[in-house]
């Protein structure tokens, strides 16, 4: 996933993504009625970058913790908020876009009503898997902080200011302010998660936190300069959209080279802050973040 990575990074990636897809397909209904469950399995299966779910795996990696049945709930979990939030985002209330991870959009190819109902339900569902670890206090935590990282504090009011401003000229710290809501907190609990699934300790909680905060920025800098140099093929979404509905953005504030000298300098703070936590091992995490930053799509 970065520009040079190891074959052992690439082993690691193909058994995660292999073991998520396998758990995600296997827990995803497919009777729930009315056509629901199509909606739900097309809105999450056969797509995606699986970012999320990785940085869980990672991170409880990253404090020596095997996949237990609590990361793997825990890694699903946040890929359904993901995946419900992006089913939400393109509704013709929000975004209105028409296509998502290379192929129509969940309101596009089942109808707006359904796609709804498919978010709403997907967003209860993640909830239910994590209620589902067997030990009941780590539960209570690891949904307390996916439900903060989903709500008003977090996506869901980063996606209240984003459609509140469009068309505003925004400070830096106003923007930051933003896409650490909208993107960055659901970035940032997937490595939390991850940590406190695994019974991570309180410093290395925090390099982890640090570390979730960067990378959390990083991605919304480099989507900010994709959506300008990338193509729609490419990307697997319209690309230029930001530009066309005239939402402040990295590129529009800081231009397209201090864009990316920005995420440049995201990037060198998430690598400080893991040589910072005592953790068993970093390379996972490090080379996560160099694909957020290196990738092109």
């Amino acid at each position: 996933m970065t520009a040079s990575p190891s074959s052992d990074f690439q082993a690691w990636v193909r058994h995660a993504l292999s073991a998520v897809e396998a758990a995600l397909d296997a827990w995803l209904p497919q009777d729930a009625p009315a056509g629901l469950g199509e909606a739900m399995r097309y809105a999450v299966l056969d797509g995606g970058k699986r970012l999320r779910p990785l940085l869980t795996l990672a991170a409880a990696e990253s404090v020596g913790a095997d996949a237990s049945v609590a990361v793997m709930k825990a890694a699903c979990a946040v890929e359904l908020i993901h995946a419900y939030s992006l089913v939400h985002d393109d509704l013709p209330c929000m975004d209105n876009d028409v296509l998502r991870r290379g192929k129509p959009t969940v309101h596009v190819r089942f109808g707006e009503a359904q796609a709804l109902l498919a978010g709403d339900a997907l967003q209860a569902l993640a909830f239910e898997w994590l209620l589902d670890v067997p030990d009941e206090a780590l539960a209570a935590r690891l949904a307390r902080c996916l439900a903060r990282a989903a709500g008003h504090a977090g996506m869901a009011g980063g996606q209240a200011i984003d459609l509140a401003e469009v068309g505003q000229l925004l400070t830096q710290d106003r923007l930051e302010d933003m896409h650490r809501r909208k993107t960055g907190a659901l970035l940032l609990a997937s490595v939390q998660m991850g940590a406190m699934a695994a019974g991570a300790d309180a410093r290395a909680q925090a390099a982890l936190t640090r570390y979730g905060q960067a990378l959390g920025l990083a991605f919304q800098v480099v989507d900010d300069v994709l959506d300008v140099v990338a193509d729609t093929a490419t990307l697997g979404k319209t690309a230029g959209k930001d530009a066309a509905a005239d939402k402040p953005t990295f590129v529009s504030l800081l231009g397209l080279d201090g864009a990316r000298h920005y995420a440049d300098a995201l990037l060198a703070q998430a690598h400080e802050a893991l040589r910072q936590g005592d953790l068993t091992r970093t390379d996972r995490l490090e080379h996560l973040a160099d694909w957020v930053v290196r990738r092109t799509h």
